[in-house]
């Protein structure tokens, strides 16, 4: 008898090598959020975006209990994750995570 929530996953050869984030920027409407995972490299004034995800608002809240939960077995097995001040740099280009609302 098959499991009820088996899912078989499929990851494609040019998904499975990733990309690398080190920025994103997120919106919503009532609907959707999207969210830009953005690179971007010293001395370069462009950031690109390497991947946009659009997601419901309850998938979207099951996937920030997710990584809070992957965040805290994390620091439980490899001590705590250090966040660097970045308000100094407020004014230069940001690197991080930025929350801005849509107008939406």
């Amino acid at each position: 008898m098959e499991e009820k929530n088996h899912i078989d996953i499929e990851l494609p050869q040019e998904v499975a090598k990733g990309s690398y984030c080190n920025l994103s920027i997120i919106t919503h409407s009532p609907n959707e959020f999207v969210i830009d995972f953005l690179k971007i490299l010293p001395g370069i004034p462009k950031a690109i975006v390497t991947e946009r995800v659009i997601m419901t608002p309850e998938n979207t809240k099951r996937l920030a209990e997710a990584i809070a939960e992957n965040v805290r077995k994390y620091e439980d097995k490899f001590g705590p994750i250090a966040l660097h001040d970045s308000s100094e740099a407020s004014n230069e280009i940001p690197i991080g995570f930025n929350n801005s609302k849509s107008k939406s």
